[in-house]
């Protein structure tokens, strides 16, 4: 009776910080003795609309666990974005496995230009405008994962101007400025 009053309590007080996503849900069966068993892989994106973000993969008999499982896992696996007027500070490209990934900054009022699993990543960090193309292969955990990784890899405007060997001025997206000049 006290541990079930301890768990409602416990629900309770967790308050849902991060946007979960689940993006793909796949049945698996593995064969034994007596026939087939058959559990589940769920891969969830999670971020908080405010440049964090987690991708995390989840495997389970039921679909619930699995699903808890993987945003268990997102919440090990969270980055923070750099961005820059809600979108990214320079192109990037990334690959995993056979799927690449190219995310281009956008100007603001461009919106997400992005679909399946990219998009939902993208959202979840909080990228409000963007461009992005999927290469290669369409699965969506490796797609996912790709821009995960596209993400992960970008670096503060200063920074990248400093790894090109450019100025700062060269390397921002040509709107920056603008933007820039009216915010003062």
């Amino acid at each position: 009776m006290a541990k079930r009053e301890r768990n409602r309590e416990r629900r309770r007080e967790e308050t849902p910080e991060f946007e979960e996503k689940v993006i793909a849900i796949a049945r698996t069966s593995k064969v034994v003795k007596g026939g087939r068993r058959f559990g589940f892989r769920v891969v969830v994106v999670i971020g908080d609309g405010d440049g964090r973000v987690g991708i995390g993969t989840g495997k389970a008999r039921e679909v619930p666990s699995a699903i808890r499982k993987g945003v268990e896992s997102a919440k090990r696996n969270m980055i923070t974005v750099p961005m820059l007027d809600h979108t990214i500070p320079h192109i990037i490209e990334a690959r995993d496995s056979a799927a690449h990934v190219m995310l281009k900054p956008a100007a603001p009022g461009t919106g997400v230009i992005a679909g399946g699993g990219v998009r939902a990543v993208v959202e979840a960090a909080g990228i409000q405008n963007i461009l992005t193309k999927s290469l290669g292969s369409d699965n969506t955990i490796n797609v996912v994962r790709a821009t995960f990784k596209a993400l992960k890899s970008l670096k503060v405007l200063e920074e990248e101007a400093v790894r090109r060997g450019k100025s700062v001025s060269q390397v921002a997206p040509p709107w920056w400025h603008v933007a820039e000049a009216i915010n003062g």
